[in-house]
């Protein structure tokens, strides 16, 4: 099968080159010429421009564009959309809101062009491994287009699945990504609780490595854990400041407005602005309440 990949950061960029090694002809096209130029490494075909990556693939064409949420990936599909035919499909693998999904394929079906938002999961290990990806669109564009997904799964009946209209796949994508963020912080937080125990003077790469094995906690985020420890026991060389890419925020927002609790993960998104504040206005403002009704001593700044 042919298609266009559009955006060649590290993750379209490993995508394309899954697709080309499981057989696909591939067009790339990217804003940056050198991305391009790198894709011929592993058998991309580069274009020039929009205009010549749809003039290079056959009807019925299917473009899988890869490029941040938001402000890009509305410019993008604005300028495809004039560009496609009846029967051509556009794929969005990136981390769009859910809303705007349902929104570009509400508006591409008047012209015939089916919209198809794929939750993509896999990171930089997806060229290797393979990703996990959650489809949302219409039943039988998703199963003409399942080469293509069947390729960048990591197996026949793995990592794969249409999981409903339009938008579904995204949706899905927000909340895997709020889980991920309360394992995320899960693991923090026992693994702090463990560096804080000084009289035991834990090792804990070791104990990764054993949760890893029989464990009801052994995870492939534990795996990566083991991994860091191994190489930085006491994670001296990375800064606490975690950001978050605007899922974790939808999920919670979503949780709102469906009126579901979502505590954990709700918490999990505070304790990452949290991670951002260098002596946080809240915490001194405790120090101070402290002082005021129990004068209790407070810190000075350099002390």
């Amino acid at each position: 099968m042919e298609l266009g990949m559009i955006g060649l950061g590290r993750m379209g960029g490993n995508m394309a080159q899954r697709l080309v090694s499981g057989g696909h002809r591939v067009v790339t096209y990217d804003r940056d010429p050198e991305a391009v130029t790198a894709s011929h490494g592993f058998g991309g075909e580069g274009a020039s421009s929009l205009e010549d990556i749809v003039s290079r693939l056959t009807a019925p064409r299917a473009i899988w564009i890869m490029v941040p949420a938001g402000q890009p990936t509305e410019n993008t599909v604005d300028a495809l959309a004039p560009l496609l035919s009846q029967g051509d499909a556009i794929l969005d693998g990136g981390n769009a809101n859910y809303k705007d999904s349902m929104r570009r394929a509400v508006k591409l079906a008047e012209h015939g062009i089916d919209f198809i938002d794929v939750g993509t999961s896999g990171g930089i290990w997806g060229l290797a491994e393979g990703y996990s990806l959650m489809v949302g669109g219409d039943e039988a564009a998703v199963k003409r287009l399942e080469p293509i997904f069947h390729t960048l799964a990591p197996g026949p009946g793995l990592g794969y699945s249409r999981v409903g209209p339009s938008g579904a796949g995204h949706f899905t994508k927000m909340v895997h990504n709020g889980v991920e963020y309360g394992l995320m912080q899960a693991y923090a937080e026992g693994f702090e609780l463990l560096a804080a125990k000084k009289e035991f003077a834990l090792d804990l790469p070791a104990i990764a490595q054993t949760w890893r094995h029989g464990s009801v906690v052994r995870s492939w985020l534990l795996d990566l854990a083991a991994d860091a420890l191994k190489a930085d026991p006491g994670l001296e060389s990375i800064d606490s400041y975690v950001d978050d890419s605007g899922e974790g925020r939808w999920t919670v927002e979503e949780s709102v407005e469906l009126a579901v609790p979502i505590p954990v993960i709700t918490l999990a998104l505070q304790a990452r602005f949290r991670s951002r504040q260098d002596q946080p206005f809240g915490g001194r403002l405790l120090a101070a309440l402290r002082q005021q009704f129990g004068g209790h001593a407070v810190r000075r700044p350099g002390e």
